[in-house]
């Protein structure tokens, strides 16, 4: 620093490092988490499945004002099953959120645009226009910015998946996970008067009831997994269908040739 011309003090110096240093720092905040909202994400476990171990992946859906929680295991990470799992936890908790926090899964984001505007697929914008909620998405990389629905991922692998559960098949290991998410209901947290499902109750209408639209969505996915083409995608004849009692279109499909 001499050398370069510089004739104050070290001190001066120490100060201005340790101030730009603070600057750059990230900086976290308490979170405040209003009625309404969800956290969505995958995890995994082992299971031993009629008598095989394997691993499971686990959908989970958390709602943090509330601190409520729904949990179901499926064999892969896929569109069925993000689906799937969606329906089952509305159906669950007998209302809908008004927004959800994802990752960036591709489940649910085709692409990331230069402007951080999110494209998403076609079956996830199915999904949301059929029961109407917004979406948010963290940060690439930032786990930290869904911190309840990943707690509740640590809760359910430390008490419900440990010792590893056996079980003859996934209905079979999902009725477990259900009744462990009605047990929870009647655990107070730590700084809370309520228990988990008086704070539910309480604040039920920060959500949409959409118990109708959980059978209608459900029977459509089904319908698309059973089509005998073994899929459905852009090309040929239209294919509209509809949902049981409902009388809504709720997916657009087109036929397409093997």
């Amino acid at each position: 620093m001499t050398q370069l011309g510089y004739s104050g003090g070290l001190t001066i110096v120490k100060n201005y490092v340790l101030e730009q240093r603070q600057r750059q720092r990230e900086v976290f905040v308490p979170l405040r988490h209003d009625p309404g909202h969800a956290q969505v994400d995958f995890g995994e476990a082992l299971a031993v499945i009629g008598g095989v171990e394997r691993k499971v992946h686990l959908f989970v859906m958390d709602l943090p004002h509330s601190d409520a929680g729904f949990v179901q295991a499926y064999p892969a990470e896929t569109t069925e099953a993000f689906c799937a799992g969606h329906v089952a936890a509305f159906a669950f908790f007998g209302r809908v959120p008004g927004s959800i926090l994802y990752d960036n899964t591709k489940l649910a984001v085709a692409r990331i645009l230069g402007d951080g505007t999110r494209k998403r697929t076609r079956v996830f914008s199915e999904l949301q226009s059929h029961y109407v909620f917004a979406d948010r998405f963290g940060r690439p990389g930032k786990g930290n910015d869904k911190g309840k629905v990943e707690g509740l991922m640590g809760f359910t692998r430390r008490n419900h998946l440990v010792p590893i559960p056996h079980v003859v098949s996934f209905d079979a290991l999902n009725e477990q996970l259900l009744a462990d998410c009605r047990r929870r209901f009647d655990d107070r947290l730590r700084g809370h008067d309520e228990t988990i499902g008086e704070r539910l109750a309480r604040v039920a209408g920060g959500e949409n009831p959409r118990k109708d639209g959980a059978v209608s969505f459900r029977l459509a996915v089904v319908y698309a997994l059973a089509a005998p083409a073994g899929g459905i995608r852009g090309g040929g004849a239209g294919l509209g269908i509809r949902g049981a009692g409902t009388g809504e279109t709720i997916i657009w499909a087109q036929r397409f040739e093997s």
